[in-house]
């Protein structure tokens, strides 16, 4: 998902237009889990097209061909937020109880 903050460089960067990545990681043990990628921009006037993109990179056919979901958020006048959701296998969510001890 390295293609949503790529992205954001390359389409919304510059001085003073800085991006945040986001991961939130939910667990269900029995299930797995997701983790979701949230790259939010300060460049809510620069909307993604309509459909997949055919001519410019492939950063979001990439995007919709891995995620198991992913759409675009306008927060406010000045910033979006694109993002996916990746389902991970049960055998790769670990969940731990108790205290960890360093």
């Amino acid at each position: 998902m390295a293609e949503l903050a790529s992205n954001a460089v390359r389409h919304c960067g510059g001085i003073g237009r800085d991006f945040r990545l986001r991961l939130v990681l939910g667990v269900w043990p029995a299930a797995g889990g997701t983790l979701r990628v949230e790259v939010t921009d300060a460049r809510a006037d620069k909307r993604l097209p309509p459909g997949l993109p055919r001519s410019s990179g492939r950063g979001l056919v990439l995007v919709n061909a891995l995620a198991e979901r992913w759409g675009v958020r306008v927060n406010d006048a000045v910033t979006k937020t694109v993002w996916a959701q990746l389902r991970l296998p049960a055998s790769s969510v670990a969940v731990r109880g108790g205290r960890e001890r360093g």
